[in-house]
């Protein structure tokens, strides 16, 4: 393992041993439905509450991954993951029964992108032969905490974003597979002064932007050299803000820049600029990007997972909202 500027470079590689994906109802009847693991008949999961439906969830993605090539909860030497909700308690109480050591990450709807990239290390490293890497989020839970209760019923406007009822859970090792990581970019936190709450992917556009621009000066590479370059979760607003800010820069992203909050449902769906959510990114990622990968119908994907660092505190103190944005490179194939 190397490092150029910001950017880590993995030339021996880690490799993706297994990867799956669990969502709810919404996400199953959208695009990618028929794509994902396990679709809920009912967003409870069988479960009293919210918080519980998400833990649930959580469970049955690493369960999925783990089946698909007989990996048992013994051969993984770490978890990382977390979720929107305070003190990451969905993915934490999902810990309990998985009973590996458990690293708890926050990076709002960039943990995904955040926990491959530790995960990487500590493969890469020597620190662990496997590690578990996982993000989840839940609509109703997401509501609670963040808005109001779902009986309120309360008006969104047109820049709000849809939190996903999903989880993708994903294994990284240092044996040879058909999908590699090989390099990574951690975020920087930037802040392009929104202060509003329900226009997050214009909050987070700028650090998508500084993230992406940093890797490809690492990497002396550019746009054409990657079959796909994904955000997550920056849905319309976003997407159209770092598609103008690279523009300003001379450089035409053109149409292999994609981001998850986009691709997860239609409009028929009414979910207003997209969908959001830690699962969102994640789902995308392990339900239809790394089998596409795997399959070689991608070749290179720059996996860029995209955060809101706010809460609902600094949010009604007038905070503005800062963004991050974490990036993997993956290539397939191979």
């Amino acid at each position: 393992m190397s490092r150029v500027g910001d950017t880590l470079f993995f030339e021996e590689g880690v490799w993706l041993n297994t990867w799956a994906a669990a969502v709810g109802t919404k996400e199953g009847q959208g695009p990618l439905g028929a794509y994902f693991d396990y679709v809920a008949r009912d967003n409870r999961f069988g479960k009293k509450t919210w918080e519980q439906a998400e833990s649930r969830m959580v469970e049955l993605a690493c369960e999925a991954a783990l089946s698909k090539t007989g990996l048992e909860l013994s051969h993984i030497d770490c978890a990382l993951g977390g979720d929107l909700l305070n003190q990451c308690i969905s993915t934490g109480f999902a810990a309990r029964s998985l009973g590996l050591p458990y690293f708890g990450l926050y990076g709002a709807c960039s943990t995904m992108a955040e926990s491959l990239i530790l995960g990487s290390v500590l493969v890469a490293g020597g620190f662990a032969g496997r590690t578990l890497c996982l993000a989840s989020s839940h609509f109703c839970s997401a509501e609670r905490q963040y808005r109001y209760p779902l009986e309120y019923g309360g008006q969104r406007p047109p820049t709000a974003q849809w939190t996903a009822t999903a989880c993708g859970a994903a294994v990284l090792q240092r044996e040879r597979t058909a999908v590699r990581v090989t390099a990574a970019t951690p975020g920087r936190v930037y802040d392009p002064g929104i202060t509003d709450s329900s226009n997050m992917g214009a909050a987070m556009a700028q650090s998508a932007y500084e993230t992406l621009r940093t890797f490809f000066r690492d990497s002396g590479t550019g746009p054409r050299d990657y079959s796909l370059m994904v955000t997550g979760d920056l849905a319309s607003i976003g997407h159209g803000v770092v598609r103008e800010l690279f523009r300003r820069d001379g450089v035409e992203l053109g149409e292999s820049y994609l981001d998850c909050g986009m691709l997860l449902y239609d409009q028929s769906q009414d979910v207003h600029a997209g969908a959001s959510g830690c699962g969102c990114s994640a789902a995308v990622l392990c339900g239809r990007l790394l089998p596409d990968l795997a399959a070689g119908k991608l070749k290179k994907v720059l996996f860029c997972g995209t955060g809101a660092m706010m809460s609902p505190v600094s949010a009604n103190q007038g905070e503005s909202i800062p963004g991050i944005c974490h990036l993997v490179c993956l290539e397939g194939g191979l």
